[in-house]
């Protein structure tokens, strides 16, 4: 829960507002309806994407989210899982009632655990998961990031924290610039280790 809460965090504080709910969504579509955590990542959903459509001009849509938003995190502790939740209430309450205020500034930021989470400054694992949605965004084949990140875990595991794989991981996150030629390093990565792979399992 908690990887998924700051990579989405971080993808929407880095104004990636569509793509932040992906971060939340594979975790939220697991949890009981109406748990405080459903209810968590439902609200922040709803928040990315009340940002998201004000950004398009959708003031309608910015509006119903936001109101939805708002309900679903109402009754909740204000630190509930360490996140600011006051500030994203206060933030959508304002943004119901005039979306156009997302053209006077910025949205309020997601804080959490005391900080505002950001691409540059996540964990390995948050990293992971931000890796795949910013594939999904980006229009590139998420297959060898996915392929990618399981090779850097298994990396991990056995200790190996110099993996050429977790290096691209973070790479793939972090740098904007140079995102296509960082997954076209790590596809060429990905390729020769599955061909490793295969030709391990042709020998049995």
């Amino acid at each position: 829960m908690r990887d998924h809460l700051r990579a989405g965090a971080a993808i929407f504080n880095a104004g990636h507002y569509h793509a932040a709910h992906d971060a939340w969504e594979d975790r939220w579509l697991d949890l009981e309806s109406g748990s405080h955590d459903e209810r968590l990542l439902h609200g922040l959903i709803q928040y990315s994407g009340a940002v998201h459509h004000a950004g398009e001009h959708n003031w309608e849509g910015a509006v119903g989210l936001a109101e939805s938003g708002g309900e679903y995190l109402a009754g909740l502790p204000a630190d509930y899982r360490d996140l600011g939740l006051d500030s994203i209430r206060t933030a959508l309450s304002e943004l119901a009632a005039d979306p156009e205020r997302i053209e006077r500034g910025p949205p309020v930021p997601i804080e959490h655990e005391g900080d505002t989470p950001s691409p540059s400054g996540l964990a390995f694992e948050p990293t992971a998961i931000a890796a795949v949605v910013f594939a999904e965004e980006f229009g590139y084949d998420p297959e060898p990031v996915a392929r990618a990140r399981e090779y850097a875990e298994a990396a991990l595991a056995a200790g190996e924290d110099d993996s050429r794989f977790i290096t691209l991981v973070f790479d793939f996150v972090r740098e904007d610039e140079h995102r296509g030629i960082i997954y076209q390093r790590l596809t060429d990565h990905v390729g020769r280790r599955r061909a490793r792979e295969e030709d391990v399992e042709e020998l049995f």
